[in-house]
């Protein structure tokens, strides 16, 4: 990897030390956290400019803590100490439990979850698993903090709304309502590959498999971004679980879906098969309340 701007590797300890840091550098300073994909920023000629890195692992920002809300996990926990979260086990959290399964050990215990969402990369497994789940990120610029929805944080390929200066402090995760189930689904060349494809939903289902508060989430090349789909919500909330229901839901995407076309395949390629991959994790997702 080759950075010929690059002057410097940081790692402050606190939030006055990384503002001077900012200060220093401003834009030519890149944040990082597991620095998993920064081989991969840099192989897209995404680095131009790049002068400092500043790892932020020594900002103790590697908590996880739980209230009757939710769980609040710092944005440097990587994915192994994430996939420990107390709850994890529960049908609600199957998306997550499936997104974090699908990195090989050495991603796992390196990527964390701050940087996993940062990146801004719709190919990615967790961000997808963590928009079903209603995320809300928590940002910090040593002076202030906000808290957005997940959704709020992209603005399109590998580009994010986090201002200069300004890093993912957590991400909180809200309990989630009784007799809920989660999914997540991923089509890829290899065990290795980034996804093809990537689908998580959400779905709270009463004793008459009638379902409410559904969540589609799309990833992995159906659009710059990791999106919701309404179409496919409004299809699912108030109706009857039934195959017939999930394959119109999976129908519903279409509608709202800008496949890319790449090296690994084509726009037509991820359509169709996006409507698959919709239809059989609704249907994982079901499967784990009966």
């Amino acid at each position: 990897m080759a950075l010929p701007e690059l002057k410097e590797f940081c790692r402050p300890q606190s939030a006055a030390e990384l503002s001077s840091v900012f200060e220093t550098y401003a834009d030519g300073a890149l944040f990082v956290a597991g620095g998993t994909f920064v081989h991969g920023l840099e192989a897209r000629g995404l680095l131009s400019g790049v002068q400092a890195l500043v790892d932020l692992r020594r900002m103790g920002l590697d908590t996880v803590s739980a209230d009757d809300r939710g769980w609040r996990v710092g944005a440097t926990v990587n994915f192994t100490r994430l996939g420990k979260m107390p709850g994890i086990d529960a049908p609600a959290f199957g998306a997550l439990r499936d997104a974090l399964a699908c990195p090989p050990p050495q991603i796992r215990n390196m990527a964390t979850i701050g940087g996993s969402i940062a990146a801004s990369v719709p190919f990615f497994d967790v961000p997808a698993a963590l928009l079903a789940l209603d995320a809300v990120v928590i940002t910090g610029t040593g002076v202030a903090s906000r808290e957005l929805p997940l959704a709020g944080v992209y603005t399109g390929l590998f580009t994010n709304s986090l201002a200069p200066g300004e890093y993912i402090s957590s991400v909180f995760v809200p309990r989630p309502a009784a007799r809920t189930a989660s999914a997540y689904l991923k089509l890829e060349t290899n065990a290795n590959d980034l996804a093809l494809i990537g689908v998580a939903v959400r779905v709270t289902m009463d004793a008459s498999r009638r379902i409410s508060d559904p969540r589609v989430v799309l990833g992995g090349g159906l659009n710059a971004t990791h999106i919701r789909s309404a179409a496919a919500e409004a299809v699912l909330k108030g109706a009857t679980a039934s195959e017939e229901l999930f394959q119109r839901a999976a129908e519903a995407i279409g509608t709202e879906i800008k496949p890319m076309s790449d090296h690994r395949c084509s726009a037509e390629y991820r359509a169709a098969m996006g409507k698959v991959y919709v239809r059989r994790a609704l249907q994982r997702a079901i499967d784990r309340l009966v």
